[in-house]
C-alpha cells in the first residue's frame, strides 16, 4: 500500500513511496498531526543518489518491525534535500554544531513545532562501530519524549537559541582588494598538493570554483603559480578514476587524495562546473587535455542527463545492479583483466597496461576504476580509440544506474553557462542549442508570470517548492552567458527579472549580506543564510557574480552596488578559508579587473568579420570580461546603442569603469587587449 510520497514529484521521495513507514512530505499537515497526535516527528532527509540513503532505507525503511515502531511513536517526514535545500541547510547546521559532523542521510528528531533535539546521520539495523542501532535510538527517543517531554522542550529551545545566535561574522559591506586576494592565493598554496593536485587529504572533491579563482588570478596578474596549480590539478583529475575514461563526466569525489577510486554519482552540477573550467583552461592555455574533457563532459551531460522536455537530470546512481541482481557501487564503470579479456582478445593487454588495470585490482574484489596512469612510451591512437569504443559499447549492455530525472532550476543554470561557452569556443552549435533548450524549459514551467522561479520539475511537471537563492543566481548566470554567446537581448532580459528579485526578496537592506530564501518564503526555525561555496556556488557568491555581470551589460548602478557590498564576505573569509569561497574569490577577480564590457557590432551576426571579432572577444582571458554582439542599430542590447561601424567594417569597442578604448578592427588587436 503506498504511502503518502506516491504524489510526490521528486524521485528520492518515490523511492519511498512503497515503503511500510507512514511516511510525509514536508508540510504543514505533517506538523499538525504531530501536534494533534501529541507525538515527535522523525526527519530524515537525503538525495536520489545517495547510496548510505538506499542502505539506510533498505536495512530499516523497508523492514516491516522497525515500519511498526515509527507509524506507533512517530510522524515520520522524508525530504528531499535537492528539493528543499533550506529545510536541509537549517537542520544541517543544527547537526554539525551538536556533533561536529554531517552528511547524508541526515535523521533529526523534532518537536511538533519544528524544534530539532536529538540528532544524527546513518544508523545501522544493529549495533556497529561504536554507533547504536537504529531500533536503540529510536526507544532512546520515545522513552526522552514521553517520560522527560520537559527536559526535551528545554533541549530544544536552546538549540533554536543557538543557532539564531550563529550570525556569520560578515566583514562589512566592502569587495576584496589586491591584498585579501593575494592572500588567499597564498593560503591555496599552503594547502596545495604539490604531488597529486587538489587541496588537503582524502576524501578529495573536484575544486571547480577554486580553479576558477586560480584562472582569473593568473589571468590579471600574469602569476605563473596560480595558472599551474590550476592546470596541474585538472591533469590529475582527468587522468584519475574520479573522471569517466571511456563515456566522459566526472563523479563526484574521489575517495582517496590521488583521484582514483570515485564515489561513483554523477551530478549535474560537478559536470556543468567541470567543463566550464575545462573550456577556461583550454582557453588560457590552448591544452589538447583540456580540450577534450570539456567536450566530452558537455557530450556527456548531452547524451546520458537531457530529459525529454531539454532540461537536464540531476544525478546518475552510484550503484546498479553487478548483473547478479544485487545493487552494487562502481558496477557500471569497473572492469577485471578478465573482462577486458571477453570484449577486447588480443588487445586486452594493450587495455590494461593504457586504463591501469591489474590482476589485484584498484577497487573492489579485483576489479579497477580506468585512469590515464602517467606512462612511458607510445600508444597506437587509433588502436587506443578502437579499444575504447568496443569497451563503451560492451559497457552499455550491462544494468545502467538509475538516474534522478528531476529537472533542479540552480542546477540547470549552471549547465547552461557551460554547454553555450563550450558550444561558442568549440565550434560547436549543437551544445549551443542544447543550452538554449533547457533555457527555453526553465522560462516556460520554471518561471511564473511575475519571473518567480520554482526550484524542480519533473516530466514537464512543475514542482510545488520555491526557488531559492541559488536558483535566481545560477539561472540568471546561465542566461548572462547564453545573451554573450547568442547575441539575444531576450536572456539579458530574463536575468533581470531574476536578479530584481534577488535585490528586492533576498538582500539584507541593512548589511547588503544575502539570505538563501527569499523575505516571503515559509518560515523555518531559522532563515539559512551560508555564503560558502561548497560542492556548487553558494546562493550568495553566484548572486554577487550574476549581479556585477549584469550590470556591467546593462550600466544598472543598483545592481553593481549589491554586488560590491555582497562580496564583504569574501574580504572576511577569502583570506582564511579560501577553499571554501573559491567562487566569491573568483568573482572579486572580476570586479578588480572591471570587469570589461565588449561591444561587437557588424553589419550582421553572420558576417564573417563580426564573427572574427565576437569569437576573440569570448576567447579572452579577462576576468568576468561580458560581450554582446549586433548590429549598430539593434536594440536587444545596452552596450551596443551608440556604437557605430568603423569605416563600414564591423568593430569592437572595449570599456571599463566608465572609460572606453579606440574601437577596432582588428582581431588581434582586441585579443591583446583582452589577454593582458
Amino acid at each position: 500500500m503506498p504511502n503518502r510520497l506516491a504524489q510526490e514529484t521528486s524521485p528520492y521521495l518515490l523511492q519511498h513511496a512503497e515503503n511500510p513507514v507512514d511516511w510525509w512530505p514536508w508540510s504543514a499537515e505533517a506538523f499538525d498531526e504531530a501536534r494533534e497526535s501529541g507525538k515527535p516527528v522523525l526527519l530524515s532527509v537525503g538525495y536520489s543518489s545517495c547510496h548510505w540513503c538506499h542502505v539506510m532505507a533498505h536495512e530499516s525503511f523497508e523492514d516491516q518491525e522497525t515500519a511498526d515502531y515509527l507509524n506507533t511513536h512517530f510522524v515520520n517526514i522524508k525530504v528531499d534535500r535537492e528539493e528543499r535545500p533550506d529545510v536541509d541547510a537549517v537542520y544541517m547546521e543544527a547537526v554539525q554544531a551538536a556533533t561536529g559532523q554531517g552528511g547524508w542521510p541526515m535523521t533529526v528528531f523534532l518537536t511538533p513545532d519544528a524544534e530539532p533535539f536529538y540528532f544524527g546521520t546513518y544508523f545501522p539495523p544493529a549495533p556497529r562501530h561504536g554507533m547504536p542501532s537504529f531500533r536503540q535510538v529510536l526507544e532512546g527517543v520515545h522513552s526522552a519524549w514521553a517520560d522527560r517531554r520537559e527536559e526535551v522542550a528545554e533541549v530544544a529551545g536552546k538549540i533554536v537559541r543557538d543557532l539564531a545566535g550563529r550570525e556569520i561574522s560578515y566583514g562589512g559591506p566592502e569587495a576584496p582588494g589586491e591584498e585579501e586576494l593575494a592572500r588567499a592565493l597564498l593560503g591555496l598554496t599552503r594547502e596545495y598538493d604539490a604531488q597529486r593536485g587538489g587541496f588537503g587529504g582524502a576524501p578529495k572533491f573536484p575544486p571547480s570554483m577554486v580553479i576558477e579563482f586560480l584562472l582569473r588570478h593568473a589571468a590579471r596578474t600574469g602569476s605563473e603559480g596560480a595558472l599551474q596549480m590550476a592546470a596541474d590539478t585538472c591533469e590529475r583529475m582527468a587522468r584519475g578514476g574520479i573522471y569517466d575514461q571511456l563515456g566522459g563526466g566526472f563523479a563526484r569525489y574521489s575517495v582517496d587524495r590521488e583521484w582514483v577510486v570515485p564515489h561513483f554519482e554523477k551530478m549535474l552540477y560537478d559536470n556543468a562546473l567541470l567543463c566550464r573550467v575545462y573550456a577556461h583552461l583550454w582557453r588560457a592555455t590552448g591544452s589538447a587535455l583540456a580540450r577534450r574533457v570539456a567536450l566530452e563532459t558537455a557530450d556527456f551531460m548531452v547524451r546520458e542527463l537531457r530529459t525529454g522536455e531539454g532540461g537536464f537530470a540531476s544525478a546518475l546512481d552510484a550503484d546498479s545492479d553487478d548483473g547478479s541482481g544485487k545493487h552494487v557501487e562502481g558496477a557500471y564503470y569497473v572492469w577485471t583483466p578478465e573482462q577486458l579479456r571477453d570484449v577486447l582478445g588480443d588487445d586486452a593487454e594493450l587495455a590494461a597496461d593504457y586504463f591501469g588495470v591489474t590482476e589485484e585490482g584498484t577497487f573492489e574484489e579485483g576489479s579497477s576504476v580506468l585512469q590515464l596512469p602517467q606512462r612511458e612510451g607510445v600508444f597506437d591512437a587509433e588502436k587506443v580509440e578502437s579499444v575504447k569504443r568496443r569497451l563503451l559499447d560492451a559497457r552499455a549492455a550491462r544494468p545502467a544506474p538509475g538516474r534522478d530525472d528531476k529537472v533542479v532550476a540552480a542546477w540547470n543554470g549552471l549547465a547552461i553557462a557551460a554547454l553555450a561557452e563550450t558550444g561558442a569556443y568549440f565550434d560547436r552549435p549543437d551544445l549551443v542549442e542544447a543550452a538554449v533548450g533547457a533555457a527555453d524549459l526553465l522560462v516556460r514551467l520554471h518561471l511564473d508570470d511575475h519571473a518567480q522561479i520554482a526550484r524542480t520539475s519533473k516530466d514537464g511537471q512543475v514542482g510545488a517548492n520555491a526557488g531559492v537563492l541559488e536558483d535566481y543566481a545560477d539561472v540568471a548566470e546561465g542566461f548572462l552567458a547564453l545573451a554573450s554567446v547568442t547575441g539575444e537581448g531576450v536572456w539579458l532580459e530574463f536575468a533581470g527579472f531574476l536578479l530584481d528579485h534577488v535585490l528586492a526578496r533576498f538582500v539584507d537592506a541593512e548589511s547588503g549580506s544575502l539570505y538563501d530564501t527569499a523575505s516571503d518564503a515559509e518560515q523555518l526555525i531559522r532563515r539559512p543564510q551560508d555564503p560558502t561555496d561548497n560542492a556548487a556556488p553558494s546562493g550568495w557568491t553566484a548572486a554577487a557574480g550574476a549581479l556585477l555581470s549584469y550590470a556591467a551589460q546593462t550600466g544598472a548602478e543598483p545592481h553593481r552596488t549589491a554586488a560590491e557590498r555582497a562580496l564583504g564576505v569574501v574580504k572576511a573569509l577569502g583570506p582564511r578559508v579560501p577553499r571554501f569561497i573559491g567562487w566569491g574569490l573568483a568573482v572579486a577577480e572580476a570586479l578588480l579587473d572591471g570587469p570589461k564590457e565588449v561591444a561587437i557590432v557588424g553589419p550582421s551576426l553572420d558576417d564573417k568579420a563580426t564573427k572574427a571579432l565576437h569569437r576573440t572577444a569570448l576567447l579572452g582571458t579577462a576576468p568576468g570580461a561580458v560581450v554582446a554582439v549586433g548590429t549598430p542599430d539593434s536594440d536587444e542590447l545596452p552596450l551596443l546603442a551608440g556604437r557605430p561601424l568603423v569605416q563600414d567594417e564591423p568593430a569592437a569597442y572595449i570599456c571599463r569603469n566608465f572609460t572606453c578604448d579606440a574601437p577596432t578592427t582588428d582581431p588581434e588587436r582586441l585579443r591583446s587587449a583582452l589577454n593582458g
